[in-house]
């Protein structure tokens, strides 16, 4: 059954390159991302967990926990962890589930079976400090995902989780946001001090809160 916006994560206990895992204990209060891939030792999965391992700061100062996903066995893990460390000149220090008997890709409805059979395609999940899933991406086994992307998703999802506003289109951080239209145009003043723009009575626009 396919997972929607707004689930409880499934929890799960996996074997994976960093031990053992019960995925909602290792969570904790943070925020984290489960991301799986075709096959072991294969290109473009190569690419994407080398970019991940360099971002390592940019999740852990967005108390974001990362968690690959591949069908393979762990033993595949961590010989292809050592091709990923040699040739995207990185440190891979994030766990890779080995989930040899696709369960948990089962669970989480990553096999696609008219894209790849009985292999996963390129899923993202975002999980919330509360256990729901806040985003779902799927691509298919040809396309890397864009991990900046990624980032400036969640840099969204944190930001409109605590304020009133939503992000318009092209959004990043710093950039003007949107107040939600449950706030009525003369509280604005008061919930933003910052200032505000209305362009239409539905679209009025405020500097980022929290910077």
């Amino acid at each position: 059954m396919a997972i929607r916006l707004g689930d409880t994560a499934p929890d799960f206990t996996a074997e994976t390159t960093a031990g053992t895992i019960h995925f909602h204990e290792w969570l904790g209060d943070g925020w984290g991302i489960l991301f799986s891939h075709p096959k072991d030792y294969t290109p473009v999965c190569t690419t994407e967990l080398g970019r991940v391992a360099k971002l390592k700061d940019e999740f852990a100062k967005r108390n974001v926990k990362v968690l690959a996903l591949s069908v393979d066995p762990l033993t595949d893990h961590k010989g292809w962890v050592n091709d990923i460390n040699e040739t995207q000149h990185c440190s891979v220090d994030y766990p890779i589930i080995a989930d040899p008997e696709r369960k948990i890709a089962t669970m989480y409805d990553m096999i696609h079976p008219n894209a790849l059979d009985n292999l996963t395609v390129r899923t993202v999940f975002i999980v919330g400090p509360d256990k729901k899933v806040k985003l779902s991406l799927t691509y298919p086994a040809s396309t890397g995902r864009n991990f900046d992307e990624i980032l400036r998703v969640i840099d969204s999802l944190q930001l409109t989780a605590n304020y009133s506003v939503a992000t318009p289109v092209d959004w990043k951080r710093g950039d003007d946001c949107v107040v939600v239209p449950a706030i009525k145009t003369e509280d604005i003043p008061a919930k933003f001090p910052k200032g505000f723009k209305e362009i239409k009575p539905y679209l009025r626009m405020t500097p980022q809160p929290d910077l």
